[in-house]
């Protein structure tokens, strides 16, 4: 299984200062051989961008995530216009609406994702996408700007909301909180969606799947995840591997794999 990409890893997190290299080798020797890293705010561009150019197969994705809205400015947006000219990433992202932290303004959260889909819009990019407890707010934002694509990362909606955005072009990236006992309704959605709407994940250095409850997410789990996925689709875990690999390669438009 050397065919697997990681869709959402936040490799620049200080969790991984220490040993950075070594997490990156233990991820290509579990066959994880692409890793898109979202960016959360704009001071962390630039260590971002030198992390994904210390090894072969790292994606920067620079973006506003809405729980860092403390830090965002009405400026950053157009430092992300210049970024996105310049550095040409994989996406925008990660941006998007969380309605569970208390006291994040939703009317700025607002702002903050309907500039970055128009970013997104304009630029042709896909957007990575944080939803929680706002997978219907979400929907309806990507409905109003129109033309784009994307994937809700650690989706958190229903069967329902998976199916209309499938019909908007958006993907599901699913992680650890999937391997839990307690995860059923992820779970039968994990059965019965399409598997060409799937993208493995593993969100690290946070969410770590059942394995490594309460540790230090890292890429390497992300083979866990390929195995729960196949085993509760009763399938193999290298055709799980292939099509969620091959869906995140034409999202992202990453190189084809090597070897």
């Amino acid at each position: 299984m050397n065919m697997l990409v990681d869709s959402h890893c936040h490799l620049d997190a200080s969790e991984f200062d220490p040993d950075r290299t070594a997490v990156i080798e233990r991820a290509r020797a579990a066959g994880v051989q692409a890793q898109v890293v979202p960016a959360v705010t704009a001071a962390s561009w630039p260590k971002l961008r030198e992390v994904c150019q210390q090894a072969p197969g790292l994606y920067p994705a620079y973006g506003l995530h809405p729980m860092f809205l403390a830090e965002h400015r009405p400026g950053h947006l157009d430092q992300l216009r210049d970024w996105i000219e310049r550095e040409r990433p994989c996406a925008i992202g990660e941006c998007g609406l969380d309605f569970f932290v208390d006291g994040l303004d939703a009317q700025a959260q607002q702002d903050y994702f309907i500039g970055q889909l128009k970013l997104a819009r304009d630029f042709d990019l896909p957007v990575i996408v944080h939803a929680r407890r706002a997978v219907d707010a979400v929907i309806a934002a990507i409905r109003r700007i129109g033309g784009l694509r994307g994937v809700v990362h650690s989706f958190p909606g229903s069967p329902e909301q998976a199916a209309q955005l499938d019909k908007l072009g958006f993907l599901l990236g699913l992680g650890g909180p999937l391997t839990y006992e307690r995860a059923q309704r992820l779970q039968r959605l994990v059965r019965d969606m399409p598997l060409q709407q799937l993208l493995l994940e593993t969100d690290a250095p946070d969410q770590p799947d059942a394995g490594i409850r309460g540790g230090r997410n890292e890429p390497a789990r992300l083979s866990v995840i390929a195995r729960h996925v196949a085993a509760l689709r009763g399938t193999d875990v290298e055709t799980v591997a292939q099509a969620t690999s091959e869906n995140a390669r034409r999202l992202f438009a990453l190189p084809a794999r090597q070897g």
